[in-house]
């Protein structure tokens, strides 16, 4: 289960940035608010997930500059960014450095919390993707090397006795390896092993991932 998510909220005008803490503690949400990017940058190395609210315009360093940051250190946290009238310039090169969102000011609360509810979905989605991907490279840790031969060769869709053959082994041995497959893998079938292929790459490079 994923930790509920923090979300940070950085503007140096004091009157906004409360207004926004107090709308998101409203709505149900842990919220952490920075005067400043600088502030925030302290400890943005430590972070792994939420979701940051920077507006794009502060002395220093900017909203643009933070973003460069959190891409930079390849941090995972989704970037809302608030612009004010004219900046449309600068939320397209926020959206190409990697925002999901921006919200032109003056925007209502429900714009900002059905953005805040796109980002944290997506966000959660690719946790959780990351973590079966983790998950499936574990399994796929605990199998030796005849048995990854062998899940290769199913997986490239090749036949018991062609997998037999091109390993030097019986059919009732690979049927075997099979089974074994199947149970440290948790596949229910041999779609679900290829599906997990696919998650992993095998698919892509057969006969290079084995141990």
């Amino acid at each position: 289960m994923q930790p509920e998510p923090i979300i940070y909220v950085i503007d140096d005008d004091d009157a906004v940035r409360q207004s926004l803490e107090f709308l998101l503690r409203t709505a149900g949400h842990t919220v952490r608010g920075f005067e400043s990017a600088k502030a925030f940058l302290e400890i943005l190395p430590q972070l792994r997930s939420g979701c940051i609210i920077t507006d794009v315009r502060m002395p220093d360093i900017t909203g643009i500059d933070l973003l460069r940051r959190v891409k930079e250190l390849g941090t995972d946290i989704p970037v809302i960014m608030i612009t004010g009238h004219g900046d449309i310039s600068l939320a397209v090169e926020a959206m190409k450095l990697g925002a999901v969102d921006f919200l032109e000011k003056p925007f209502d609360d429900d714009q900002l919390l059905a953005a805040l509810r796109s980002t944290l979905s997506r966000d959660a989605d690719l946790a959780e993707r990351k973590a079966k991907v983790t998950e499936i490279h574990d399994k796929l840790a605990g199998l030796s090397n005849r048995e990854r031969q062998v899940l290769e060769g199913l997986v490239a869709g090749n036949a018991n006795k062609t997998i037999a053959f091109d390993l030097g082994i019986s059919p009732r041995t690979v049927e075997i390896y099979r089974a074994n497959l199947m149970t440290k893998m948790a596949a229910n079938s041999l779609s679900d092993l290829v599906r997990m292929a696919m998650v992993t790459g095998i698919l892509e490079n057969p006969g290079k991932r084995g141990r």
